[in-house]
């Protein structure tokens, strides 16, 4: 079976850095700024109450059809834990097995989805949604390999977003 990569998978702190998500999809919907992307999120959807086996299912599924893999790093990213099966409702820690007989797995969302974008060699782009790249927050898997970028830069003194570093990272 052939896999088509077509889409741009986007991973974050979505609570932490929902306003650096919510910027590259106003770019990327305008009209006026010319990033284009097709958003791998929206091939399929994972209800929040899944089982986090059931979530991974459905990212890998996204990462399987994506050529790009954009990382936005934050404050939080490196020690995100969502995802971990020792935080679902269906780990047992007495038997430190699923009790719905799925393989355990210890990562969160976050490290599965760069685990996985690197298995299947998909372009990385790792955005820090800050003035500068900080490696030490960047999920250790990422911090050398993949192209590093700030999102934002001052320009007269104020903090702005800096479109053409993105654009050129994700597109080049």
């Amino acid at each position: 079976m052939t896999i088509y990569r077509t889409r741009t998978y986007l991973a974050a702190d979505w609570t932490g850095d929902e306003d650096a998500i919510k910027e590259l999809h106003k770019w990327n919907d305008s009209k006026h700024w010319g990033l284009s992307f097709t958003d791998a999120h929206d091939l399929m959807q994972a209800n929040d109450t899944s089982l986090n086996c059931t979530i991974k299912d459905s990212l890998r599924k996204r990462i399987q059809a994506s050529k790009t893999f954009v990382l936005i790093v934050g404050n939080q990213t490196r020690g995100l834990r969502s995802g971990s099966c020792q935080y679902c409702n269906r780990y047992n820690s007495w038997t430190q097995h699923c009790a719905k007989g799925y393989t355990v797995d210890y990562r969160s969302y976050v490290d599965y989805e760069c685990d996985k974008s690197i298995e299947d060699g998909i372009k990385l782009v790792i955005l820090y949604n800050a003035t500068s790249v900080d490696k030490s927050k960047c999920p250790e898997v990422l911090k050398n390999i993949g192209i590093h970028v700030s999102m934002l830069h001052y320009e007269g003194g104020k903090k702005e977003w800096d479109y053409l570093a993105v654009k050129e990272a994700i597109e080049n």
